[in-house]
């Protein structure tokens, strides 16, 4: 092994319905995490605007080692956070940034430059 952290990709570009991530292709909505992600698929746990992010949304990034959490909240701040998935995250001693889209997504690339093992759920409409 080399000792080198895993990277979290960037994302390269975000507009209302459209994110462009570093090493996977366009979509609208991403779970990323160190070492790669994916098209965030709501109805996988029941997502919905409210109550918002859940849990089990977040279990992914927390399992690929995640150590701090971004959380977007959508462009137009229309995506909750249900309180039991910041309340796990406190549990589990993991650092989370809750923010609209795009200032999500400035927190997010800056930690992922800075090498940290950040991971961020990202909705890119309302």
């Amino acid at each position: 092994m080399s000792g080198e952290a895993i990277r979290s990709p960037r994302i390269l570009s975000i507009s209302w319905g459209r994110m462009d991530v570093e090493d996977l292709r366009v979509g609208k909505d991403f779970m990323l995490y160190p070492g790669g992600g994916r098209h965030w698929d709501w109805s996988e746990t029941g997502t919905r605007h409210s109550p918002g992010i859940q849990p089990d949304d977040v279990e992914e990034l927390l399992t690929h080692g995640a150590t701090t959490v971004v959380l977007s909240r959508g462009m137009q701040l229309q995506l909750k956070v249900d309180p039991r998935t910041l309340k796990l995250m406190d549990e589990r001693r993991v650092t989370v940034h809750v923010a609209e889209t795009t200032e999500a997504v400035q927190i997010y690339n800056s930690l992922a430059v800075s090498g940290a093992a950040v991971a961020g759920l990202f909705h890119s409409t309302c």
